[in-house]
Order: structure tokens, then C-alpha cells, then sequence
């Protein structure tokens, strides 16, 4: 994949040369300084001994230590740093490794590198009087923004057109996440529509790492072109918003669980499948197996969690003055959460069952506004956030600038922006 050029600006092009110019003064400053040729400094590195050890399942900090000669009072020194300066407590099986480093073969260690990321290593490192510094480097990453586009095909889920367009899983579930509050993707995904995603990808010595985040999404919904980009706000907050600046991410969510199908529709008159009458249906049915967790549809108290016949096991959340959301048909409540709790958005409350009046595993899903239910496929949901004045002329500027760097994507999609 080819780096796009010029796609930001110039300006750009002008810092990188004079930090190559800055960087190339100190390089020859150190040379004088140290009296050491280049092809001695790479000698000295090449006699450095170096061994790698990835945690696993059962390993502590102690044993792998003392396995590589070093003492108990080390072990103890070395932990207590760590715990200190590094905030590092425990080691993670098959996640964090130990990189030890020796002078020579036979010398004791004089260097150990604790990563715990691609992105953070911590240095330690025995001074002359024996005692263990410690020093966190952060790696530096090589971001790259990259775009892909897809069109849904008949059959098709959102899911398999991202897949087919090459997007990654996690990018796919972040992006379903915010398109959730603005669309039904049981009913508003149709053959025909275009998608497009421009996120990141982290690179460390030119070697793909990991993916970043989404920068802007577009989906050609029922209801018109959602676009949202990503901006973060001049007291460094970042978020998500429309092309005008305003916020795109709503205090609730239409569909609290992701790609599960809509079994029953909001209704005023509806026949009930236990009762057998007609009655009003208050709420949308997702249809879920059993033990499915289920996130809280936004931020907010519960004020309810309890068992009534027709509900089952329920959970009901206040989110502000104006709107509450109820969760029924629960096999069980979600540890921890109880009347008075405040809960996150995304923030698991319970689990899907068939408790109270249900013929079978689903979630029942409510929206109350002002006390009258209403259909949480249908209704205006509020922005958690606008832009001010300030932030807002800024974020435009950026959008421009975003959407020119997408225009020139669009016709070369194997390049990517250089971030």
C-alpha cells in the first residue's frame, strides 16, 4: 500500500524537514561527542546478548526473575519499582513479555524490558551502587488512515458486506456501535446501499501492529446519508459528530444488542402471543439466545430491578429528566447491579431468558419519554453533545480537509494517509 501525498497539506512536508535536519545535527553531534564511528556502535550493540520470555499461564514475576540468576533482593527490589514507578503489579499470560539483556554471554543481566504493549515498554536498568531505575519509553507509532468502501448485496447483513469489503471484525463492531443510534439495522439495511470507513492502522517498524480508530463513517440509510467524523475538542475530549458539528452519538441507543433480530414491533395493538387479546406492545422484541448479555442502552440510575408476571425479570434505567429505558424477560440481573446504581453506556445489566409472560428467549425493550412510551425505532433521540462556537469552526475546517483526503482515496484505494 502506497502513502498518499499531499493529502493533508505542505505544511506537513515542511516539519519533517526540519526535524530529518534537526535529527541529522544531533546524530553528528553524539558521533563527535562519544568519539565512536558508526560501525563501532553497531559492534557494540551486536555484542549485547538478548533473550525474550512471553508470561505464561502460571508464571510470576519471582520465577522468571530468579530462573535468569538474578537474587531474592533483586526480585524484591525490581517489584517494588515496578509496583512504584510503573504501576505494573502482576504479569498477564500469553500478553506481557520479558526481554533480558546481557553484556555478554556469561554476564549477569544488566537490563530487563517489561512490555505490556506494542505501544509501552518499561526499562530497568542496575546503576553502579546496585539499585534498579526504572524508565517507561512509549513506542512510537506509524498511524496510517485507510479507507474501504462496500455495498450491500441482497441476503446481505451489514457484518458480511464489511467483511466482504476487507473491513477488520473490531473496526466492523465499532462502527455498528455508532450507527446504532442512528439506525435500525433490521430495517434500514437493503441491497443497494453503500458504506464506506476510514480508520486506522498502527504500524511499528513497518510491521502492521494493531487497528486504531474509526476517523468517519458514511451509510446510505433509509432515511439519508449518516455521515460521522471524529474530532477532538480543544480541551483535548474527543467525539463524534455530523457534518455540521453536531453531536452524532445520542444518550440512547435504538438497538441495545447488536445483529440481534426484531421479533415484535412497537404497537399500539397487537395480539399478545400468552394472553391471547389485543393490547397495546409498549416496546421492540430482539430476539436472543438465552444468557445473552445485555448492555444498558445509555448512561444513566436504575430505578427499578425487580420481577413482575408480564415482565419476568426486569431492569429499569432513568437517563435524565425526560427518558428511561426498561430491559424484561431476564434470566438473571448482571452482578453489581442493583436499584440505585449508576450504570455506563454499553454496560452489561442483565442477561437475555424468557421469564414472565414469553413464549421464548428475547429481550423486551422499552423507551419511556415523559412518562408515555414511545417507539425506540422511531424516536428523536438527543445528542449527548454539541460543538461551541470555537470548536465547531475548527471541526469544519477539518471535515473539508478529511473529506478531500477521502475524495482522493476514493480513487486510489490502495493508498493511505500518512497521520
Amino acid at each position: 500500500m502506497k502513502k498518499a501525498k499531499d493529502i493533508i497539506n505542505t505544511a506537513n512536508l515542511t516539519r519533517m524537514v526540519m526535524a530529518l535536519a534537526v535529527l541529522l545535527s544531533l546524530v553528528a553531534i553524539f558521533l563527535v561527542a562519544t568519539k565512536r564511528t558508526p560501525a563501532q556502535i553497531r559492534n557494540t550493540a551486536l555484542n549485547e546478548c538478548k533473550s525474550v520470555v512471553m508470561v505464561a499461564s502460571g508464571d510470576t514475576l519471582s520465577e522468571l526473575l530468579t530462573a535468569q540468576g538474578l537474587t531474592h533482593s533483586d526480585v524484591n527490589a525490581i517489584a517494588a519499582v515496578l509496583k512504584k514507578e510503573a504501576e505494573i503489579t502482576t504479569l498477564r499470560a500469553d500478553r506481557d513479555k520479558l526481554e533480558f539483556v546481557r553484556n555478554t554471554d556469561d554476564a549477569p543481566v544488566s537490563k530487563i524490558v517489561v512490555i505490556p504493549s506494542p505501544w509501552r515498554q518499561v526499562e530497568l536498568t542496575c546503576n553502579d551502587s546496585g539499585a534498579w531505575d526504572c524508565k517507561t519509553v512509549d513506542i512510537e507509532r506509524d498511524t496510517r488512515a485507510v479507507y474501504k468502501t462496500g455495498q450491500i448485496q441482497d441476503g446481505d447483513s451489514f457484518y458480511l458486506a464489511g467483511q466482504r469489503a476487507g473491513i477488520p471484525a473490531g473496526i466492523l463492531a465499532d462502527v455498528y456501535d455508532l450507527l446504532a443510534f442512528e439506525m435500525d439495522f433490521e430495517r434500514d439495511v437493503r441491497a443497494g446501499q453503500k458504506f464506506s470507513v476510514l480508520y486506522e492502522e498502527n504500524f511499528s517498524d513497518g510491521k502492521k501492529i494493531d487497528n486504531g480508530r474509526v476517523l468517519a463513517v458514511s451509510f446510505d440509510a433509509l432515511r439519508g446519508n449518516v455521515k460521522m467524523y471524529r474530532f477532538r475538542k480543544a480541551d483535548g475530549s474527543a467525539g463524534y459528530y455530523d457534518e455540521n458539528g453536531n453531536g452524532a452519538i445520542k444518550s440512547l441507543k435504538r438497538t441495545p444488542i447488536n445483529n440481534a433480530k426484531i421479533t415484535s414491533k412497537f404497537s399500539k395493538n397487537r395480539k399478545h402471543p400468552v394472553l391471547g387479546y389485543t393490547r397495546a406492545h409498549k416496546g421492540v422484541d430482539f430476539r436472543a439466545s438465552t444468557g445473552t448479555p445485555i448492555p444498558a442502552a445509555g448512561a444513566g440510575r436504575v430505578v427499578a430491578r425487580s420481577y413482575n408476571r408480564g415482565h419476568g425479570n426486569f431492569v429499569k434505567i432513568r437517563h435524565n429528566g425526560s427518558f428511561e429505558t426498561l430491559y424484561a424477560h431476564m434470566s438473571k440481573f448482571a452482578k453489581g447491579v442493583n436499584v440505585g446504581t449508576n450504570v455506563r453506556q454499553g454496560q452489561t445489566i442483565g442477561y437475555v431468558g424468557s421469564t414472565g409472560y414469553s413464549t421464548g428467549p428475547h429481550l423486551h425493550y422499552e423507551i419511556i419519554k415523559d412518562g408515555v412510551h414511545v417507539n425506540p425505532m422511531t424516536v428523536k433521540l438527543p445528542a449527548i453533545s454539541n460543538l461551541g462556537k470555537d470548536d465547531k469552526k475548527k471541526f469544519l475546517e477539518y471535515r473539508e480537509l478529511l473529506d478531500d483526503g477521502i475524495k482522493q482515496l476514493e480513487k486510489s484505494p490502495n493508498m493511505y494517509i500518512q497521520l
